[in-house]
């Protein structure tokens, strides 16, 4: 009975510890983030833009991506990216439905400040 009570307090002391930044770097997301090519785009609100911006990004909230399918077909490489990345997946289905293929989903502000803070 002590071991299983010891084991669920391991549980809970453990999910209780400071979250990390976890990024993703599959097919190199990291070099495409880092690129002075790529295009670093906050599909945030205004406002979520203004209080936690990213380095050199651009802010064009989700509603506004298909008013502006020309920044993407002129971006050699784009990243997408917001708070949780529910929105950056709906811009990738929005981009992908008009054929923008050059874009990668970097998921939240977060991810992709961890990122530039690699170099």
């Amino acid at each position: 009975m002590k071991t299983i009570l010891n084991f669920f307090l391991l549980v809970f002391l453990f999910s209780c510890a400071a979250p990390t930044v976890a990024f993703d770097n599959r097919h190199g997301l990291i070099e495409t983030v880092q690129s002075p090519e790529t295009l670093l785009v906050d599909v945030r609100t205004p406002e979520d833009f203004r209080n936690n911006p990213v380095p050199n990004a651009v802010n064009i909230p989700l509603a506004q991506i298909e008013n502006n399918l020309e920044v993407f077909r002129n971006s050699k490489s784009t990243v997408v990216f917001c708070n949780s990345g529910k929105q950056a997946g709906k811009a990738m289905e929005v981009l992908k439905e008009n054929k923008i293929n050059n874009v990668r989903n970097g998921k939240t502000w977060k991810n992709i400040n961890a990122i530039l803070h690699l170099k």
